[in-house]
Protein backbone atom coordinates (compact mmCIF):
# COMPACT_ATOMS: atom_id res chain seq x y z
CA UNK A 1 0.00 0.00 0.00
CA UNK A 2 2.65 2.67 -0.37
CA UNK A 3 4.55 4.15 -3.74
CA UNK A 4 5.87 6.78 -5.08
CA UNK A 5 5.46 9.48 -7.90
CA UNK A 6 8.39 7.71 -10.22
CA UNK A 7 6.77 3.41 -9.16
CA UNK A 8 4.92 1.79 -11.72
CA UNK A 9 5.82 0.84 -15.84
CA UNK A 10 3.04 -1.61 -16.70
CA UNK A 11 -0.01 -2.43 -15.02
CA UNK A 12 -1.51 -5.73 -15.46
CA UNK A 13 -5.05 -6.09 -16.59
CA UNK A 14 -7.17 -5.82 -13.01
CA UNK A 15 -9.65 -8.89 -14.00
CA UNK A 16 -6.98 -11.40 -14.92
CA UNK A 17 -6.13 -14.83 -13.88
CA UNK A 18 -4.03 -14.90 -9.97
CA UNK A 19 -0.84 -14.42 -10.06
CA UNK A 20 1.14 -16.61 -7.08
CA UNK A 21 1.75 -19.94 -6.55
CA UNK A 22 -1.35 -22.28 -6.91
CA UNK A 23 -1.96 -24.47 -4.24
CA UNK A 24 -5.69 -25.60 -4.78
CA UNK A 25 -7.78 -26.08 -8.16
CA UNK A 26 -10.74 -28.11 -8.34
CA UNK A 27 -14.15 -27.76 -9.49
CA UNK A 28 -14.15 -24.41 -10.02
CA UNK A 29 -12.15 -23.69 -7.10
CA UNK A 30 -8.65 -21.99 -6.86
CA UNK A 31 -6.72 -20.80 -4.03
CA UNK A 32 -3.23 -18.91 -5.37
CA UNK A 33 -0.82 -17.96 -2.56
CA UNK A 34 0.97 -14.83 -2.93
CA UNK A 35 3.34 -12.94 -1.09
CA UNK A 36 6.49 -10.60 -1.28
CA UNK A 37 9.93 -10.00 0.91
CA UNK A 38 12.55 -6.99 -0.14
CA UNK A 39 15.58 -6.00 2.08
CA UNK A 40 17.45 -3.24 1.68
CA UNK A 41 20.87 -1.59 2.85
CA UNK A 42 20.35 1.83 1.86
CA UNK A 43 20.28 5.68 3.35
CA UNK A 44 17.76 8.06 3.60
CA UNK A 45 17.22 12.33 2.82
CA UNK A 46 17.34 12.55 7.18
CA UNK A 47 20.18 10.21 7.69
CA UNK A 48 23.42 9.84 5.30
CA UNK A 49 24.74 6.79 7.42
CA UNK A 50 23.17 3.18 5.72
CA UNK A 51 21.49 0.94 7.42
CA UNK A 52 19.40 -2.77 7.00
CA UNK A 53 15.75 -2.21 5.80
CA UNK A 54 13.06 -4.32 5.43
CA UNK A 55 10.96 -2.71 3.48
CA UNK A 56 8.05 -5.43 2.82
CA UNK A 57 7.25 -8.85 3.98
CA UNK A 58 3.87 -9.61 3.45
CA UNK A 59 1.82 -12.98 1.84
CA UNK A 60 -2.36 -13.70 1.09
CA UNK A 61 -4.06 -16.07 0.11
CA UNK A 62 -6.60 -14.72 -3.32
CA UNK A 63 -9.41 -17.44 -3.89
CA UNK A 64 -11.50 -17.90 -6.63
CA UNK A 65 -15.35 -19.46 -6.93
CA UNK A 66 -16.53 -19.92 -10.76
CA UNK A 67 -19.83 -18.98 -10.50
CA UNK A 68 -20.27 -19.49 -14.46
CA UNK A 69 -18.74 -19.04 -17.28
CA UNK A 70 -18.88 -15.13 -17.11
CA UNK A 71 -18.93 -14.86 -13.55
CA UNK A 72 -16.48 -15.59 -10.64
CA UNK A 73 -16.28 -14.69 -6.73
CA UNK A 74 -13.06 -13.56 -4.98
CA UNK A 75 -12.02 -13.10 -1.79
CA UNK A 76 -8.18 -11.97 -0.42
CA UNK A 77 -6.51 -12.43 3.07
CA UNK A 78 -3.51 -10.16 2.94
CA UNK A 79 -1.00 -10.20 6.17
CA UNK A 80 1.11 -7.49 6.25
CA UNK A 81 4.38 -7.83 7.96
CA UNK A 82 6.24 -4.53 7.27
CA UNK A 83 3.84 -1.65 6.85
CA UNK A 84 6.63 0.38 8.27
CA UNK A 85 10.28 -0.33 7.63
CA UNK A 86 11.34 -2.91 10.23
CA UNK A 87 8.00 -3.27 11.72
CA UNK A 88 8.44 -5.62 14.49
CA UNK A 89 4.50 -6.84 14.30
CA UNK A 90 2.14 -7.90 11.43
CA UNK A 91 -0.87 -6.60 10.14
CA UNK A 92 -3.88 -7.22 8.16
CA UNK A 93 -2.88 -6.00 4.58
CA UNK A 94 -5.92 -6.15 2.02
CA UNK A 95 -8.78 -8.30 2.62
CA UNK A 96 -11.53 -7.60 0.29
CA UNK A 97 -14.38 -9.53 -1.34
CA UNK A 98 -15.46 -9.46 -4.99
CA UNK A 99 -17.10 -9.90 -8.42
CA UNK A 100 -14.96 -11.08 -11.94
CA UNK A 101 -16.70 -11.31 -15.14
CA UNK A 102 -14.35 -12.15 -18.14
CA UNK A 103 -16.51 -9.16 -20.17
CA UNK A 104 -17.49 -6.43 -17.81
CA UNK A 105 -14.53 -6.28 -15.32
CA UNK A 106 -14.25 -6.45 -11.52
CA UNK A 107 -15.55 -4.83 -8.69
CA UNK A 108 -14.15 -5.07 -5.06
CA UNK A 109 -15.41 -4.23 -1.78
CA UNK A 110 -13.66 -3.90 1.64
CA UNK A 111 -10.22 -2.96 2.79
CA UNK A 112 -7.83 -1.88 -0.48
CA UNK A 113 -6.70 0.52 -2.26
CA UNK A 114 -8.02 2.57 -4.81
CA UNK A 115 -6.99 3.84 -7.96
CA UNK A 116 -4.50 6.44 -7.10
CA UNK A 117 -2.33 3.58 -5.82
CA UNK A 118 -1.61 2.67 -9.68
CA UNK A 119 -0.62 5.93 -10.07
CA UNK A 120 2.98 6.61 -11.32
CA UNK A 121 5.70 6.15 -13.78
CA UNK A 122 9.30 4.38 -14.19
CA UNK A 123 11.13 1.32 -12.62
CA UNK A 124 12.49 3.18 -9.11
CA UNK A 125 13.20 0.75 -6.43
CA UNK A 126 13.30 3.36 -3.51
CA UNK A 127 14.07 6.82 -4.34
CA UNK A 128 11.56 7.76 -6.78
CA UNK A 129 10.32 11.33 -6.65
CA UNK A 130 8.23 12.68 -3.27
CA UNK A 131 4.56 11.69 -3.15
CA UNK A 132 2.62 14.08 -4.80
CA UNK A 133 -0.63 13.41 -3.58
CA UNK A 134 -1.54 14.75 0.29
CA UNK A 135 -0.67 12.08 3.39
CA UNK A 136 -3.96 12.86 4.68
CA UNK A 137 -6.46 11.20 2.14
CA UNK A 138 -7.01 7.72 2.72
CA UNK A 139 -6.68 6.01 -0.64
CA UNK A 140 -5.71 2.50 1.33
CA UNK A 141 -8.53 2.22 3.61
CA UNK A 142 -11.34 -0.13 4.93
CA UNK A 143 -15.05 0.85 3.48
CA UNK A 144 -13.54 1.08 0.05
CA UNK A 145 -14.83 0.09 -3.37
CA UNK A 146 -12.93 -0.36 -6.73
CA UNK A 147 -14.19 -1.15 -9.74
CA UNK A 148 -12.01 -2.02 -12.98
CA UNK A 149 -12.34 -3.08 -16.90
CA UNK A 150 -9.61 -3.65 -19.28
CA UNK A 151 -10.02 -5.35 -22.80
CA UNK A 152 -6.31 -4.91 -23.89
CA UNK A 153 -6.82 -1.95 -25.79
CA UNK A 154 -9.05 0.71 -23.44
CA UNK A 155 -9.30 0.72 -19.59
CA UNK A 156 -10.77 2.22 -16.30
CA UNK A 157 -10.64 2.42 -12.64
CA UNK A 158 -12.61 3.88 -10.27
CA UNK A 159 -12.61 4.12 -7.02
CA UNK A 160 -14.26 5.29 -3.42
CA UNK A 161 -13.81 5.29 0.11
CA UNK A 162 -16.28 6.27 2.98
CA UNK A 163 -15.36 7.63 6.08
CA UNK A 164 -17.59 6.46 8.88
CA UNK A 165 -15.30 4.14 10.87
CA UNK A 166 -13.64 5.73 13.72
CA UNK A 167 -10.45 3.94 12.66
CA UNK A 168 -7.57 2.86 14.90
CA UNK A 169 -3.78 2.61 14.64
CA UNK A 170 -0.83 1.49 16.82
CA UNK A 171 0.64 -2.11 18.15
CA UNK A 172 -1.66 -2.34 20.84
CA UNK A 173 -4.54 -1.06 22.36
CA UNK A 174 -3.09 1.27 24.96
CA UNK A 175 -1.10 2.64 22.04
CA UNK A 176 -3.76 2.97 19.50
CA UNK A 177 -3.87 6.12 17.84
CA UNK A 178 -7.10 7.59 15.96
CA UNK A 179 -7.05 8.51 12.54
CA UNK A 180 -8.15 10.59 9.83
CA UNK A 181 -11.67 8.68 9.76
CA UNK A 182 -15.63 9.21 11.34
CA UNK A 183 -15.80 12.70 9.92
CA UNK A 184 -18.07 12.00 7.24
CA UNK A 185 -15.49 12.78 4.79
CA UNK A 186 -15.38 10.68 1.61
CA UNK A 187 -12.47 10.37 -0.91
CA UNK A 188 -13.35 9.45 -4.73
CA UNK A 189 -10.38 9.11 -7.78
CA UNK A 190 -10.47 7.21 -11.18
CA UNK A 191 -7.96 7.02 -14.43
CA UNK A 192 -9.47 6.28 -18.42
CA UNK A 193 -6.68 5.04 -20.29
CA UNK A 194 -6.05 3.77 -23.81
CA UNK A 195 -3.32 1.89 -24.86
CA UNK A 196 -2.28 2.74 -29.06
CA UNK A 197 0.76 2.34 -31.59
CA UNK A 198 3.11 1.57 -28.88
CA UNK A 199 1.73 3.88 -26.37
CA UNK A 200 -0.43 4.18 -23.59
CA UNK A 201 -1.97 6.80 -22.16
CA UNK A 202 -3.63 7.70 -18.84
CA UNK A 203 -5.86 10.52 -17.35
CA UNK A 204 -6.23 10.70 -13.80
CA UNK A 205 -8.30 12.70 -11.47
CA UNK A 206 -9.02 12.02 -7.41
CA UNK A 207 -11.01 14.21 -4.45
CA UNK A 208 -10.54 14.00 -1.06
CA UNK A 209 -13.04 16.27 1.06
CA UNK A 210 -12.95 15.83 5.02
CA UNK A 211 -15.99 17.70 5.57
CA UNK A 212 -14.75 19.38 8.58
CA UNK A 213 -15.22 23.44 9.81
CA UNK A 214 -12.84 25.35 7.84
CA UNK A 215 -10.50 25.50 10.48
CA UNK A 216 -10.05 21.85 10.04
CA UNK A 217 -11.20 21.28 6.57
CA UNK A 218 -8.52 19.76 4.50
CA UNK A 219 -9.24 19.41 0.81
CA UNK A 220 -7.65 17.62 -2.44
CA UNK A 221 -8.35 18.05 -6.03
CA UNK A 222 -5.59 16.19 -8.03
CA UNK A 223 -5.65 16.14 -11.81
CA UNK A 224 -2.92 14.31 -13.60
CA UNK A 225 -1.69 13.12 -16.96
CA UNK A 226 0.85 9.80 -17.82
CA UNK A 227 1.91 8.98 -21.32
CA UNK A 228 4.20 5.80 -21.71
CA UNK A 229 5.78 4.59 -25.34
CA UNK A 230 7.28 1.01 -25.57
CA UNK A 231 7.35 0.71 -29.50
CA UNK A 232 10.90 0.38 -29.49
CA UNK A 233 12.08 -3.39 -28.23
CA UNK A 234 13.29 -3.12 -24.84
CA UNK A 235 13.36 0.42 -23.89
CA UNK A 236 10.14 2.31 -22.19
CA UNK A 237 10.17 5.81 -21.82
CA UNK A 238 7.53 7.74 -19.79
CA UNK A 239 6.22 11.12 -18.79
CA UNK A 240 3.57 12.43 -16.31
CA UNK A 241 2.22 15.87 -15.24
CA UNK A 242 0.57 16.29 -11.51
CA UNK A 243 -1.49 19.21 -10.74
CA UNK A 244 -3.13 18.91 -6.65
CA UNK A 245 -5.55 21.58 -5.66
CA UNK A 246 -4.72 21.51 -1.88
CA UNK A 247 -6.37 23.39 1.21
CA UNK A 248 -5.30 22.70 4.16
CA UNK A 249 -6.72 24.14 6.90
CA UNK A 250 -7.49 27.42 5.21
CA UNK A 251 -3.51 27.65 4.45
CA UNK A 252 -2.94 27.16 0.11
CA UNK A 253 -1.24 24.67 -0.75
CA UNK A 254 -1.17 24.06 -4.38
CA UNK A 255 1.71 22.02 -5.78
CA UNK A 256 2.62 20.94 -9.57
CA UNK A 257 5.04 18.13 -10.51
CA UNK A 258 6.28 16.91 -14.15
CA UNK A 259 8.34 13.51 -14.51
CA UNK A 260 10.50 11.74 -16.94
CA UNK A 261 11.56 7.93 -16.57
CA UNK A 262 13.15 5.70 -19.16
CA UNK A 263 14.73 1.81 -19.13
CA UNK A 264 16.02 -0.62 -21.05
CA UNK A 265 16.33 -4.32 -20.34
CA UNK A 266 19.11 -6.47 -21.61
CA UNK A 267 18.65 -10.05 -21.21
CA UNK A 268 18.66 -10.22 -17.30
CA UNK A 269 19.87 -6.54 -16.85
CA UNK A 270 17.40 -3.99 -16.56
CA UNK A 271 18.76 -0.51 -16.18
CA UNK A 272 16.95 2.89 -15.49
CA UNK A 273 16.42 6.52 -14.83
CA UNK A 274 14.24 9.34 -13.79
CA UNK A 275 13.84 13.18 -13.24
CA UNK A 276 10.84 14.86 -11.88
CA UNK A 277 10.41 18.90 -10.84
CA UNK A 278 7.81 19.95 -7.92
CA UNK A 279 6.64 23.53 -7.21
CA UNK A 280 4.30 24.11 -4.35
CA UNK A 281 2.31 27.34 -2.80
CA UNK A 282 3.72 26.43 0.43
CA UNK A 283 7.12 27.55 1.77
CA UNK A 284 10.47 25.59 1.39
CA UNK A 285 8.37 22.80 -0.62
CA UNK A 286 9.67 22.92 -3.97
CA UNK A 287 12.16 20.24 -4.52
CA UNK A 288 13.93 18.44 -7.94
CA UNK A 289 15.23 15.08 -7.88
CA UNK A 290 16.77 12.25 -10.04
CA UNK A 291 17.66 8.50 -10.06
CA UNK A 292 19.72 6.11 -12.02
CA UNK A 293 19.33 1.96 -11.20
CA UNK A 294 20.00 -1.05 -12.42
CA UNK A 295 18.29 -4.28 -11.65
CA UNK A 296 19.54 -8.26 -12.41
CA UNK A 297 17.04 -10.94 -12.44
CA UNK A 298 18.43 -13.70 -10.16
CA UNK A 299 15.26 -15.80 -10.56
CA UNK A 300 11.88 -14.98 -11.91
CA UNK A 301 10.57 -12.30 -10.19
CA UNK A 302 13.59 -12.52 -8.07
CA UNK A 303 15.81 -8.99 -8.60
CA UNK A 304 18.91 -8.23 -7.04
CA UNK A 305 19.35 -3.80 -7.71
CA UNK A 306 21.35 -0.60 -7.13
CA UNK A 307 20.46 2.66 -6.92
CA UNK A 308 21.61 6.17 -6.61
CA UNK A 309 19.77 9.45 -6.44
CA UNK A 310 20.24 13.30 -5.40
CA UNK A 311 18.03 15.65 -4.05
CA UNK A 312 17.68 19.56 -4.49
CA UNK A 313 15.30 20.86 -2.21
CA UNK A 314 14.22 23.91 -0.73
CA UNK A 315 13.79 22.08 2.28
CA UNK A 316 16.65 21.30 4.85
CA UNK A 317 18.01 17.91 4.59
CA UNK A 318 20.53 15.80 6.85
CA UNK A 319 21.35 14.02 3.00
CA UNK A 320 20.30 14.84 -0.07
CA UNK A 321 23.33 12.36 -1.89
CA UNK A 322 20.79 8.98 -1.87
CA UNK A 323 21.90 5.06 -2.03
CA UNK A 324 20.37 1.69 -2.11
CA UNK A 325 21.46 -1.69 -2.64
CA UNK A 326 18.57 -4.24 -2.61
CA UNK A 327 16.93 -7.79 -3.16
CA UNK A 328 13.10 -8.20 -3.61
CA UNK A 329 11.54 -11.65 -4.66
CA UNK A 330 7.51 -11.96 -5.37
CA UNK A 331 5.11 -15.16 -6.02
Amino acid sequence: MKKTLLALAVLAAAGSAQAGIEIYNNEGVTVNLKGDIEITYQNSTSSASMSQQIEDADFGFDVRYAINDQVSFGAMWEFNGSDSNNEEWTKNGDNWVALFTKDYGSIKLGRLCTAIDDIGIGNDYQFGINKFFSKDTFECQDEAGRYDYDNGTFYVTLGYVQNKLNGKVGKDNANDIAVNQGSEGDYIDGYVGARFVGFDVKAIAANYDNDLEAAANIKNTLLGLEAAYGGVENLNLSVAYYSVDRTNKGVNEDNHTWALAADYTMAKWNVGAGYSDSSSDLVNSDASRWFVNAGYALAPSTTAYVEFAGVDSDKTLNNDNLAAVGVKASF
